[in-house]
């Protein structure tokens, strides 16, 4: 289906102007609401599935608008269950999402841009450089073409934004999508059942924290100084540790609840015992969870793995001091699905 032919995606609007746009072809506003349960809670892929509607409007909104799909161009299937979809859009670029098998249910990590533009220096997407945003279609239907894939009785409850790209410098998209994926009229998951990760942009964080009850948000932290952080990170000389914990120590959380941070432990580099306590003196005051990620190797890296005894070490530091450290598995390494492993690889 072209991209140039004139025609509207539907999945581009919000569901405000999705009524908008139905009531522009001469149509009464309630069929918006066929329209979206038709495109998120059946995922039809043509307007002839709407068999609800007429004949002429089936025919006006062909005329003028598009159902976009994803087909999976690859899935990779890892020896711990966890699969990696490889998706061509319209433009031949890539991107690429990874089901994880949780104990009774799968997460979804979904990708915001094709490349980043943050080049983290332990992280794959980024060499290739920031190529483009996705639209809100792009990545709301990473999540349909997953869903209509899972067998009987499987079930995706949990996303996180945590593929390629960082989420907030795509902001009114990501914004847009996650309307649809919580929406009754949409597809309908759960604000804390989706998180949204990022480097640390911090006038969109401090928005997306301060939208109460929207989603959970995760910060990819690091490193405990600037100097071992902005070698890490380059976005840290824009928003250094400083002004980051600062507007993090700002943002009214509801009662009991926490913001996470992310720490990929690199063997050498950040991973020592010393490094935990400046962790701990870092986060103070700070009502926080800390996700603890060894470093996953992907090929061309400088960077090494730590021991399983260091990340330990490292782990109960942070509980000695009080706080809730969590050790996440890496999932799906073997087929680079893993944290920070996701390249596209397109054209």
């Amino acid at each position: 289906m072209s991209e140039t032919d004139g025609r509207v995606s539907l999945k581009d609007f919000s569901l405000k102007d999705l009524e908008t746009f139905i009531v522009s072809l001469g149509e009464k506003s309630f069929r918006a609401i066929q329209v979206a349960r038709w495109l998120y809670g059946k995922g039809a892929r043509s307007f002839e599935e709407m068999t609800n509607l007429s004949r002429g409007f089936r025919r006006k909104l062909e005329e003028s608008a598009r159902i976009t799909w994803l087909e999976p161009a690859e899935i990779h299937s890892s020896e711990d269950g966890t699969k990696k979809y490889r998706f061509i859009l319209p433009d031949g670029e890539a991107i690429e999402s990874v089901l994880l098998p949780e104990r009774d249910h799968f997460t979804l990590c979904l990708s915001s841009q094709v490349g980043c533009a943050l080049g983290c220096r332990f992280c794959l997407t980024g060499k290739g450089g920031w190529i483009r945003d996705l639209k809100p279609s792009e990545i709301i239907d990473q999540v349909i073409s997953v869903r209509a894939g899972l067998s009987a009785g499987q079930k995706l409850t949990n996303l996180v934004l945590m593929g390629m790209g960082e989420p907030l410098q795509n902001f009114e998209n990501v914004l847009q999508a996650l309307e649809i994926l919580r929406a009754p009229l949409g597809l309908q998951f759960s604000n804390r059942r989706i998180t949204v990760s990022t480097a640390g942009i911090i006038p969109e964080m401090v928005d997306l924290l301060s939208r109460r009850n929207f989603v959970k948000l995760a910060i990819s932290l690091n490193a405990a100084t600037d100097e071992q952080r902005s070698k890490l990170m380059p976005v840290n000389k824009k928003y250094p540790l400083k002004d980051l914990l600062s507007a993090c120590r700002k943002i009214p959380l509801p009662n009991r609840e926490r913001i996470t941070f992310e720490y990929v432990l690199i063997h050498g580099v950040n991973d020592s015992q010393e490094d935990a306590l400046r962790l701990t003196r870092l986060l103070k005051g700070i009502r926080a969870k800390v996700n603890l990620i060894a470093f996953n190797e992907h090929p061309g890296s400088p960077f090494r793995r730590p021991a399983d005894e260091t990340v330990q070490k490292f782990r109960e530091v942070l509980r000695a001091k009080g706080f809730t450290a969590m050790l996440r598995q890496s999932k799906g390494s073997d087929i680079l699905a893993a944290c920070g492993q996701l390249g596209g690889h397109a054209k």
